[in-house]
């Protein structure tokens, strides 16, 4: 079984060789034999042990008992105690959610502090089945009837190769101690109540069900793969990303054989919910401007794109610049700059950069968002525009239009930053005085 795990850890790349790990043992046959495998197969195992002070006396004796079985390996061991119960009832979740939580931030702490490769925990294949159930019952998709992935970032499961009764067989043949979890026995939580109540009662119908599920689970396991890559495929041809933004192609996203998988797989790790995700797809046609949410950001249609960004939270839409040398890094990094006008002068024709005749400004000037009847005459026009059709020129989406600024002086704006200086403010024959406007970032 040694061999079995070691060949399950190289075709997964879960460790480099020799690599120390972070192995989080209970005191339980699982943990245990996790512990025992990675030993003998030479890898650097560092033991961590998690008292969630949740079954009395038991929960200082596992931990007594995973402190003298590290003692008896030569292994450093680490411990630490959590108060599980006043951190569900605070962050208002459950305590198996509690646990979890506060193992894996801990695990994860002592990742960094010790310089470990990875955090081995001691899940097989009977948890994987489990799980597998769980999430169909619940309600699931592809990747939720794969069961539990051999990786999570930093952490591993070495033992998904493995059920339990191999473990429990390992762990007679080499005489391993452990500790029994009465929870185990008992239906108090969901995960025992499938493995202790609900699988008997399949196994009934189908006495090989646990060999079937497993099987079936490496099936899903590849179809699961080769479904993510087709996704990956399609969002490159989908999406693009730049500046913070990602703008999706409605016109393609059309193209695709089930439009609402796709947009699902692409609009969930934006925190999107399914009746959101529902919603945004039978307004593909809609006019531009209809708008949609999830916590972190935000969707608008804007003719034949769908453009995402991050939810900004800043209500500030107007800053004050008092003097002519400045710096400012609100709502984004500008540098006033005042120069002489020389012979050998040479004016910028970056937008991003511009040079205005410093007698024309009023201080203290004003940097606010674009308004509805903003009028301003574009460089090199003697004729006034209306701000909103300078950004229909210039085909602007409606996110780069919420997000423009303007630089205004009195009530005349000066510059719409970035895009466009007022002909009003230019360098003439008569300047003397320059004030340097850029942007940072």
């Amino acid at each position: 079984m040694q061999q079995k795990v070691q060949s399950y850890i190289e075709r997964q790349q879960l460790l480099n060789p020799k690599a120390r790990v972070i192995v989080g043992v209970s005191g339980g046959t699982d943990s245990v034999v996790l512990l025992h495998i990675l030993h003998v197969l030479g890898y650097e195992c560092v033991v961590a042990h998690c008292n969630f002070h949740l079954r009395m006396e038991e929960s200082d004796r596992d931990e007594e008992f995973v402190r003298a079985l590290s003692k008896t390996m030569k292994l450093p061991f680490y411990s630490i105690d959590f108060d599980t119960v006043s951190y569900a009832d605070r962050h208002g979740i459950s305590i198996e959610m509690a646990a979890r939580d506060l193992r894996y931030e801990w695990f994860h702490d002592l990742l960094k502090k010790l310089d470990a490769e990875a955090i081995a925990v001691a899940h097989h294949a009977d948890d994987s089945i489990e799980t597998m159930l769980m999430n169909l019952v619940r309600g699931t998709g592809l990747r939720g009837l794969s069961g539990i992935r051999p990786r999570n970032k930093k952490v591993i499961r070495p033992l998904l190769c493995c059920n339990r009764q191999e473990l429990e067989n390992y762990l007679i043949r080499y005489d391993l101690e452990h500790v029994e979890d009465s929870t185990n026995a008992s239906v108090d939580y969901q995960r025992n109540k499938f493995r202790n109540e609900v699988l008997p009662l399949l196994e009934e119908i189908n006495p090989s069900l646990r060999q079937t599920l497993y099987e079936s689970l490496k099936r899903f396991e590849g179809t699961t793969a080769i479904y993510a890559q087709a996704i990956d495929t399609i969002r490159e041809k989908i999406a693009e990303t730049a500046d913070g933004l990602t703008k999706l192609n409605i016109d393609i996203i059309k193209q695709q054989v089930h439009i609402p998988t796709v947009m699902y797989e692409i609009l969930h790790p934006f925190g999107f919910s399914g009746a959101t995700i529902e919603q945004v797809t039978e307004n593909l046609d809609a006019v531009s401007g209809k708008t949609f949410y999830s916590d972190t950001h935000r969707l608008i249609k804007d003719r034949k794109y769908l453009i995402i960004s991050p939810k900004d939270d800043d209500t500030v839409d107007e800053y004050y610049i008092t003097q002519p040398d400045a710096v400012i890094d609100q709502p984004f990094g500008l540098e006033l700059k005042t120069l002489k006008l020389t012979p050998d002068f040479s004016i910028s024709r970056s937008a991003k950069r511009v040079h205005i005749d410093a007698s024309k400004l009023a201080f203290p000037l004003q940097l606010r968002r674009w308004r509805e009847g903003d009028v301003f005459y574009p460089f090199g026009m003697k004729q006034r525009k209306k701000v909103s059709d300078f950004f229909i020129d210039n085909k602007l989406s409606l996110l780069e239009k919420e997000q423009s600024w303007l630089l205004v002086s009195g009530n005349d704006i000066v510059w719409i930053v970035g895009q466009r200086l007022d002909d009003r403010f230019r360098i003439t024959g008569e300047t003397t005085e320059v004030v340097e406007l850029s942007i940072n970032n």
